[in-house]
């Protein structure tokens, strides 16, 4: 069955490119594509999408703002904010509006897909540069919540490796080159991180992996 993507995107040019992407790739519909946020609960039930890309800057209502209303009326899709600017607070009000994951527009096609892709599966998406910049939030506002005193989460070797890479910023494909291991072993690795660290997002396990990295310094 094939993912079905809505998109709110007030420019024309590329609302119309996305589209043209998702339907020329096998697995994908494009179910609907809307200029802005006007008219948003006619319009989800009426294309009743799995993911929406949602565009971070509309007239009238923001997408950080429509992704808060979204996720409390339709919990079960996923939102993937999309934007051409590189700001750490905008950042954090999406993901903490329930956004799934981040991206820029000036990512490729394929990174679209994979993305995409990515969040149906339960993951959370940012590029490299977001994720830094997300990190570097967390710290500067000192909002990470103290760990429980000596937990032992049971990481292997690997998934701390894993963990320390995606703290630094890297995404799964590129952990993958850099330690040698397939794109899906690493989501198998990712999943299991995830269960033994007590999160549910890429931005939860990066923020408590900073944490583990900081207090295991002597």
């Amino acid at each position: 069955m094939d993912i079905r993507v809505a998109i709110f995107e007030d420019n024309e040019l590329i609302r119309d490119a996305l589209e043209a992407v998702l339907n020329d790739t096998a697995g994908f519909t494009c179910c609907g594509t809307f200029s802005n946020g006007k008219r948003w609960q006619p319009n989800i039930q009426q294309c009743n999408p799995d993911v929406i890309l949602m565009d971070i800057e509309m007239p009238g209502i923001s997408g950080i703002e429509l992704t808060t209303l979204l996720t409390k009326e339709f919990p079960g899709i996923k939102i993937l904010i999309q934007t051409v600017f590189n700001d750490s607070e905008k950042i954090f009000r999406a993901l903490s509006a329930g956004a799934s994951g981040y991206i820029l527009k000036n990512d490729s096609p394929q990174k679209y897909v994979q993305a995409i892709e990515e969040v149906m599966n339960g993951g959370a998406v940012m590029n490299v540069m977001v994720a830094k910049k997300a990190l570097a939030f967390f710290s500067n506002k000192n909002i990470f919540t103290p760990l429980p005193e000596n937990e032992n989460y049971g990481l292997s070797t690997r998934e701390e490796e894993i963990l320390n890479l995606m703290t630094d910023g890297l995404d799964f494909k590129i952990i993958g080159e850099k330690i040698f291991i397939s794109y899906e072993t690493v989501r198998t690795h990712v999943k299991n991180i995830y269960k033994k660290l007590h999160v549910s997002s890429k931005i939860e396990a990066v923020q408590k992996g900073a944490q583990l990295k900081a207090f295991s310094k002597p």
